[in-house]
């Protein structure tokens, strides 16, 4: 859907972020998911403060990753993010992690978020939002 509008966020693997075997942990892939995601809300125009301030929040209710290759401590990796899906309340962000240190496209994965209003039930995506997500029309 707006894969057209992709961000890319570089990140370099911490020590505190591998395992025994000296691999990045599993679970800090969805870290990586966060951060990236946040620059690419950045980088369109809104953060999650922003929303919060606005009475909005977007929970992650499922998540997908696939792991293909290794990342290790030291390496640099790019985290390309984009919005693949939106529906009636809900926001689908697919993620790739190239590893820049060997070249290798390493995992994909995937988010899908409710927008919630204060009282935490799903609420559509307010237009402010939706404009900010969808790409302007040609």
């Amino acid at each position: 859907m707006h894969e057209e509008r992709a961000v890319v966020e570089r990140i370099r693997v911490r020590y505190g972020e591998t395992d025994a075997m000296g691999h990045a942990y599993y679970a800090n892939y969805l870290y990586w998911f966060e951060q990236a995601r946040g620059a690419w809300c950045r980088a369109n125009g809104f953060t999650y403060r922003s929303l919060e301030q606005q009475g909005f929040k977007l929970p992650v209710v499922e998540v997908g990753a696939r792991y293909r290759g290794e990342v290790k401590y030291d390496d640099e990796i790019a985290v390309k993010v984009w919005v693949s899906e939106m529906r009636r309340a809900s926001i689908k962000f697919e993620y790739e992690i190239t590893n820049e240190s060997t070249g290798v496209q390493t995992t994909t994965g995937f988010t899908w978020h409710v927008v919630v209003g204060e009282t935490m039930k799903a609420v559509t995506i307010p237009s402010f939002l939706r404009e900010k997500i969808e790409p302007p029309v040609q």
